[in-house]
């Protein structure tokens, strides 16, 4: 996905909708820093998976990226980038509680995948009162 930059796009929409008030405030470097990092943290856990399971994530994203396919099934009219971050938590959120299965499980693949990458950086841990593994598992 790193070469392909609608897709890229996408998921620069989708992950401050997803992680909210855990990114930084808007407007700020450190916004875009942990912004990037939470995309970089997305490819990784991408490339960790199964050969079959990066090919579907791969296909969501392929779909995202489509412009009929992402005013479609997401209700994003003039791109990523300018997408309103309201909408992409609506779009988010119709996914979440859709009746077909299929876009349930897309939320989930893209949530498990954003939120994963973002709590699996330590620097996060303590924001949600972890301590890190004990010391006799590490």
């Amino acid at each position: 996905m790193s070469g392909d930059g609608e897709a890229r796009a996408a998921l620069a929409a989708i992950v401050p909708a997803m992680l909210g008030e855990a990114l930084p405030p808007s407007q700020a470097a450190a916004r875009a820093a942990a912004l990037d990092g939470a995309i970089a943290g997305v490819e990784t856990a991408i490339h960790g998976l199964p050969l079959a399971a990066q090919q579907e994530v791969q296909d969501l994203f392929g779909l995202l990226a489509l412009a009929p396919a992402r005013r479609f099934v997401a209700g994003v009219k003039d791109g990523w980038r300018e997408a309103d971050p309201a909408q992409v938590a609506a779009f988010l959120q119709s996914w979440r509680t859709h009746r077909l299965a299929t876009l349930q499980t897309a939320y989930l693949a893209l949530h498990d995948l954003i939120l994963g990458a973002w709590y699996a950086d330590a620097a996060h841990w303590a924001a949600i009162g972890y301590p890190g593994p004990l010391p006799e598992l590490s």
